[in-house]
């Protein structure tokens, strides 16, 4: 007996599928069920390859069904420039968490990017000051967009700094969301300045060597450090996070791949110096924020969780609309 089909999905369907409002709620939603221990656990393998490497991510949620994602990206960083093609590309797979079939096989650009984002915005929600309104974007590309818009959604931004290597990135990114958020968006050249007069600053670069110190940041501060999802890239210097109360997005994983890691290697940190899993604040099981002083970090490596959650809105939303093309790989 065969299953109904294997639904597939292009980038440009997903697109028209996947909201960023939609994706902060399913990953909040995630990250909740996570928290009550409700969720598969979720795995993940690094590959290293020549100019890149391969990131294989899965978990399972039980949303209105039970579902299980396995996510494979390709994060080569030189595409762009020598090929054309996006840095990071790949495809996820998901399937019926309880008899295993394979339901849907889709691009996984546009939900890599959302749903990190998205995981930024439900941190921020959590831990981030109510009354932040100041903050820097550190890396102005794809991601850096998508975080930006998301943490437009979780606090009424007022002022935005934004910096990037590449200055004509960084210029064209200022202008366009000076007039998408209607907000001074301002290119800077330096980016310590303007991360000191910040109230959240958001890192999502490739850097494999850290540019944010102990002391570059004020108090009260929320940081999200979303760049480093392997163990050989680095954003924030390892005593900044000895020194702030470090809320994760998963502990083993931050703890092989995530600044987190870092700070572990130089003996500065133990698991146990790490405050929460964002999880278990999400589902309530600690308070987030708890004084207006305190530097809070986002260790935010990316999980199949996230992956998970956004891909199974897409699949149901695409079922309903009859969207993408139906195969059936069993017959």
């Amino acid at each position: 007996m065969t299953g109904p089909g294997t639904l597939l999905l292009r980038r440009r369907e997903i697109t028209a599928l996947l909201s960023l409002e939609e994706c902060i709620e399913a990953v909040e939603n995630a990250f909740r069920l996570y928290g009550q221990g409700k969720t598969l656990p979720s795995g993940v393998l690094s590959v290293p390859a020549r100019n890149g490497g391969f990131h294989i991510k899965a978990a399972g949620l039980p949303l209105k069904r039970a579902y299980f994602a396995a996510k494979t990206n390709g994060n080569f960083f030189q595409n762009r420039e020598r090929f054309g093609m996006p840095n990071i590309q790949g495809i996820i797979l998901l399937c019926d968490g309880e008899n295993g079939y394979p339901l849907a096989l889709m691009d996984s650009i546009e939900i890599t990017i959302l749903r990190t984002g998205a995981a930024t915005a439900v941190a921020a929600k959590y831990l981030a000051r109510p009354d932040a309104s100041v903050a820097t974007i550190c890396g102005c590309g794809n991601q850096g967009r998508i975080q930006l818009r998301a943490l437009a959604r979780a606090r009424s931004l007022t002022r935005v700094f934004a910096f990037d290597q590449d200055k004509g990135q960084v210029d064209r990114f200022a202008e366009e969301f000076s007039t998408e958020l209607r907000i001074p968006v301002e290119a800077v050249r330096e980016l310590v300045p303007a991360v000191k007069q910040s109230d959240l600053c958001v890192t999502c670069t490739p850097s494999r060597s850290f540019f944010i110190r102990r002391d570059d940041s004020a108090p009260g501060t929320f940081l999200a450090a979303v760049g480093a999802d392997s163990e050989d890239k680095q954003e924030l210097q390892p005593e900044l996070l000895a020194s702030s109360k470090v809320v994760v997005d998963i502990l083993e994983q931050c703890a092989t791949i995530g600044e987190l890691h870092h700070a572990l290697a130089k003996g500065l940190m133990s698991r146990g110096d790490v405050y929460a899993e964002l999880g278990e604040v999400v589902a309530g099981m600690k308070p987030g924020r708890t004084s207006g002083e305190e530097i809070i970090i986002f260790d935010s490596t990316g999980t199949a969780l996230q992956d998970t959650a956004a891909a199974a809105v897409v699949y149901e939303k695409a079922i309903s609309r009859s969207s993408g093309v139906m195969l059936n790989f069993l017959e």
